[in-house]
């Protein structure tokens, strides 16, 4: 959150430092043995998307925030350009395509008979988008105003559009339906910065379910980096989260909670699903991090008041029968180790996937994330020109090209500056191309809706950002 396109640029020679660090053998970066661009194709026709990025990820062991931070004294926050090194290859509009990587539950939400099973599914959902942020500390590139980025994933069922559609503040806005037409998922992410990591969400985020006629609407937790200054950074999340099922009535209180002095919540998420009468009817518990299990009101306080006594002394697992009989519909559901105390009697609602065993060599990308800026051969012809894929800042830092990265990214956002430049000087309003502003029919606030029309594919009228 430290770039702004009215940066400085005064700090090249913490970006050059970058080039020394790589020693990068273009013939070996790609451990697929494919081209950057080229996709597999299965026996069965379905794609088989790239496993790993085309260049490893350059260390940031010799590299300080307070190193660059200490020569800002005095200047303003909005001068502060924070250096490639900083940064992950993906665009913020790439980051929150990430909410899609456990669409699986969308789908159990859409199959359930059993509203509160529906809304078990939903609570899993919303707490798997941030899962994906578990050890990414590297900062997404900010998007360009105007900036893109689409998604279609046959084989998981659905599409995905979003636009970055105000730069100050900023705000990105996403739509994402599903191919067979049982969800619409769609809200804007306006997040609040503080200068020391801290990112307050802002926005309203909802899901349609069209089978059973229901909508529900909640907001992400606030997320912290730890260790800005000094030491290993480390992300938190925390807060309530309120999902409502609109059509019922029903309400789910998450909460994800702040770790602590000594640790001992770090991670945890607790809460509890009621009607509209406010009657308990499930308890939720777990980690963001690893596993969420749902189980009945009664059994939750009955365990809670035999642990008070000093009962269960051992930390009860679920057996492998539990564990496998929730994943069977999910087939890439790892089976992991986790450190949640298990409830006996409660289910499995949801697990984090596990990570290419290169993931660390890859800024932490899960699976999913590591090929949402794959380029394949023929889409250049068909992404608008807007599209994250095509930004040679974030292409050239994928590659380990980072010097080449670094002037990108400054000849782009001194290309933003001159524009908006320009249409001051006219008097012209920016007008968004995909989304426009409106109130959400749900919760009666502002927010920014899709216009349609993306999927046309008449991108003639896209503005020139890169």
């Amino acid at each position: 959150g430290f770039d702004s396109d009215n940066s400085s640029g005064d700090f090249s020679e913490a970006n050059h430092k970058v080039a020394e660090m790589l020693d990068l053998d273009p013939h070996q970066s790609n451990r697929t043995g494919k081209r950057n661009g080229e996709t597999e194709i299965q026996e069965n026709g379905i794609k088989r998307h790239r496993t790993s990025l085309p260049a490893p990820m350059f260390s940031r062991s010799d590299f300080s925030v307070w190193s660059i931070l200490k020569k800002c004294i005095g200047l303003e926050l909005s001068k502060i350009t924070m250096p490639i090194v900083f940064n992950e290859p993906l665009s913020f509009l790439q980051r929150i395509t990430e909410y899609m990587e456990h669409i699986y539950l969308i789908n159990k939400a859409c199959s359930h008979a059993d509203p509160l099973e529906r809304m078990q599914a939903v609570a899993a959902f919303a707490v798997s988008a941030v899962a994906s942020q578990w050890e990414r500390t590297g900062k997404p590139f900010n998007p360009l105003l105007g900036e893109t980025y689409e998604l279609t994933r046959e084989d998981l069922g659905f599409r995905f559009i979003s636009e970055q559609v105000s730069h100050h503040p900023p705000i990105s806005a996403f739509y994402s339906e599903g191919l067979n037409k049982d969800f619409i998922f769609h809200g804007s992410i306006y997040p609040k910065l503080k200068f020391w990591g801290k990112a307050e969400p802002r926005g309203t985020i909802t899901l349609e379910i069209l089978k059973h006629n229901e909508a529900y609407t909640w907001t992400n937790p606030t997320c912290c980096v730890h260790n800005v200054i000094i030491g290993k950074l480390w992300l938190e999340q925390y807060g309530t989260v309120e999902i409502v099922n609109h059509s019922t009535g029903d309400k789910c209180v998450l909460n994800f909670k702040p770790c602590g002095l000594f640790g001992k919540e770090l991670h945890r998420v607790e809460g509890y699903i009621q009607d509209k009468n406010r009657k308990k009817l499930c308890v939720i518990y777990g980690k963001w991090t690893e596993c969420l299990w749902g189980t009945d009101p009664t059994t939750y306080e009955t365990y809670k008041k035999s642990e008070k006594r000093g009962g269960e002394q051992k930390k009860p697992k679920a057996s492998e029968d539990v564990i496998k009989s929730e994943n069977d519909e999910a087939d890439d559901m790892p089976e992991v180790q986790d450190t949640v105390q298990y409830i006996p009697g409660s289910k499995l609602l949801w697990r984090i996937n596990c990570r290419p065993p290169n993931s660390s060599q890859m800024y932490n990308f899960t699976s999913f994330a590591v090929s949402l800026n794959e380029l394949e051969e023929g889409m250049e012809a068909m992404l608008a020109p807007t599209d994250c894929r095509l930004r040679p800042d974030i292409r050239n830092m994928e590659n380990g090209n980072m010097d080449v990265a670094t002037k990108e990214k400054e000849r782009l956002e001194e290309k933003q500056r001159a524009a908006r430049k320009e249409r001051a000087k006219d008097e012209v309003e920016w007008h968004t191309r995909w989304f426009h502003q409106g109130t959400n029919p749900y919760t009666g606030t502002s927010d920014w809706l899709y216009s349609g029309g993306y999927f046309d594919r008449n991108f003639s009228d896209c503005p020139d950002i890169y």
